[in-house]
């Protein structure tokens, strides 16, 4: 498994292995949700040398960023609804652990709650994930 939680900062040859793996990552969602080739945007943005970036899976119906956050709060996922793929506000914003682009099953679980909008199976949700980030070692 790639270690989502190795510093891209000032790490060019990291930088590109993360982006590398989250697009690889982020196309395995796409598959597990169901989502046409023809549905979806896939693009990186690779920023400056102080952060890692982002990469960004954005759907009809949803935006999905994934980054390594300069604060090191482990909320790499963004996760929002959107009117389109020329909607760059979208709805709320959802954030998940990193570690999930490791087990696209889960991801595509809660990619779909926030999909659905219904607000008590996201916080459902969203417990076992927070402990999942508290676990992670």
């Amino acid at each position: 498994m790639f270690d989502w939680y190795q510093r891209c900062a000032y790490d060019g040859e990291q930088k590109k292995r993360f982006h590398r793996q989250a697009r690889i990552a982020l196309h395995g969602l796409a598959e597990e949700l169901g989502f046409s080739e023809s549905s979806y945007d896939l693009r990186s943005n690779r920023a400056g040398v102080a952060i890692s970036g982002e990469i960004i899976l954005h759907h009809d119906r949803v935006y999905i960023q994934v980054c390594q956050p300069a604060t090191g709060a482990d909320s790499g996922i963004l996760i929002r609804t959107c009117e389109g793929r020329r909607d760059y506000e979208g709805g709320r914003n959802h954030l998940a652990p990193l570690s999930l682009l490791d087990h696209p099953a889960e991801l595509a679980e809660y990619v779909r709650a926030v999909m659905s909008g219904e607000l008590s199976l996201i916080s459902r949700m969203f417990g076992p994930l927070a402990h999942r980030r508290l676990a992670r070692g």
